[in-house]
């Protein structure tokens, strides 16, 4: 069984395959995974690359330096109050970071003699998409059976600075999709999806077409587990958050592993809530992988 992987420059896309597995990557568009097949058939919603023309019809994104909503685009920081650019149409919040509307560039790959897996790599500069300067890396590692992402982000300002990540997958919901979290609580919302109390909830184990959630979870215990008709998935990561978005009108829902609370930013404490301050210099890590197994 041979690991092989391309580029493909018409597309500006970038390619892994791995036994019966096939990712589709756009650095250009994002960074972004435009899809992830097993012998053709969805894993995650996928479209082709060379077709995939905006972010938010990606398989998958990344999350940095933020993850999800921050109240108008508005915080203050070390006394210096910052406005960020509003980023996400029919939202009033500054939504998901800016890595998703950024370039990437492949840093390194390997194959088809070693693991099937390339390097992207993001050099942002202050603006107001975020008013810090940052370097990130995403790393993914293709085999036969699973998927492995590492997302870093390191402060290359010359002050502290605030600094979130995570992933935004999208999987297909199709007729018996079920999906199975534990964990340890879940935070309502106010009518512009921001959270206003944490309410315990140990867990999720329903099927997807009966959730309606736009929620963030705290104290994820142990991986998620989505199964349907034709794959059983084993989402794991280093993070201990989620965000769960089940639209009822859509033909997809998302299971988001991230570093913090939404919004967390613009709370009391938010380093409780998973934010991080980096000094200029230092990083921040995590990991996800995701397991896939056939059920026909």
């Amino acid at each position: 069984m041979t690991d092989t992987l391309g580029d493909t420059d018409e597309a500006q896309a970038f390619e892994l395959r791995a036994g019966a597995l096939r990712l589709a990557l756009r650095p250009d568009l994002g960074g972004t995974i435009a899809g992830l097949w097993h012998h053709g058939v969805p894993v995650l919603r996928s479209q082709e690359p060379a077709q995939l023309d905006r972010w938010r019809k990606a398989a998958s994104f990344p999350l940095v330096p933020y993850s999800n909503r921050i109240d108008h685009g508005r915080f203050n920081w070390q006394g210096r109050p910052c406005q960020l650019a509003l980023n996400f149409e029919g939202s009033p919040h500054a939504l998901h970071g800016v890595g998703h509307q950024s370039v990437w560039q492949v840093e390194a790959s390997r194959g088809p003699s070693g693991p099937a897996e390339v390097a992207l790599t993001l050099d942002h500069r202050a603006n107001d998409g975020w008013p810090f300067d940052f370097q990130a890396r995403q790393l993914f590692q293709l085999g036969p059976a699973s998927l492995r992402a590492e997302l870093s982000v390191t402060n290359t300002s010359a002050q502290a600075a605030p600094f979130g990540l995570g992933w935004h997958p999208y999987f297909p919901k199709r007729a018996r999709s079920r999906l199975h979290v534990e964990c340890s609580g879940r935070w309502e919302l106010d009518a512009s999806k921001l959270p206003t109390q944490l309410v315990p909830q140990p867990g999720v184990d329903a099927d997807v077409a009966h959730l309606d959630y736009d929620h963030g979870f705290e104290g994820w215990a142990g991986p998620a587990r989505i199964r349907d008709e034709l794959f059983a998935l084993t989402l794991r990561s280093s993070l201990s958050r989620l965000v769960i978005y089940t639209p009822q009108d859509k033909d997809y829902f998302c299971v988001e592993p991230v570093s913090h609370a939404t919004n967390a930013i613009n709370q009391p404490a938010p380093s409780a809530l998973g934010l991080v301050t980096l000094q200029p210099g230092q990083s921040h890590h995590a990991w996800m992988t995701l397991d896939i197994r056939t059920t026909h």
